[in-house]
């Protein structure tokens, strides 16, 4: 097996096209990889919110809570420098853009992402920070 192809089926997704969701991911990387509090994610949201940037922050720890209390299966998460998503990180900015226009599609995928039917808190903090983008005019899936 070449590397590239090992790449490949390690990260299958290209990364998102839009700077909103490359944000998401950034934030996916870091808070998942070196905590809640990790402050290059804090100043990503700094940087790209200005003094609004609390908000979608705390919204967004709160949705990385929930999913590491949630899920009962490992997800995987790919180091900030790769130009690569993983199919868990696909599925999270997916599920986090269709949180609020369509909660049933995000549903689904987060039953098949976290491995149980208990997605309910999960899905509403996906919600908030869904809204919380839009709101600040920074939606994720547009």
């Amino acid at each position: 097996m070449t590397t590239s192809h090992s790449i490949v089926h390690a990260l299958p997704h290209p990364l998102p096209e839009g700077n909103d969701a490359r944000l998401v991911l950034f934030a996916i990387r870091r808070l998942g990889a070196h905590g809640l509090n990790d402050a290059c994610a804090a100043h990503g949201f700094l940087t790209a919110f200005g003094q609004s940037f609390r908000r979608p922050l705390v919204l967004m720890r709160a949705f990385m809570l929930d999913v590491a209390r949630t899920a009962t299966q490992p997800i995987a998460i790919a180091p900030c420098c790769c130009a690569r998503a993983t199919a868990s990180e696909a599925a999270l900015l997916e599920i986090l853009a269709r949180a609020g226009s369509s909660p049933e599609s995000a549903r689904l995928l987060l039953v098949d992402q976290l491995g149980t039917r208990a997605v309910d808190s999960v899905l509403a903090s996906a919600a908030a920070v869904g809204a919380a983008f839009a709101d600040a005019g920074r939606p994720i899936g547009g």
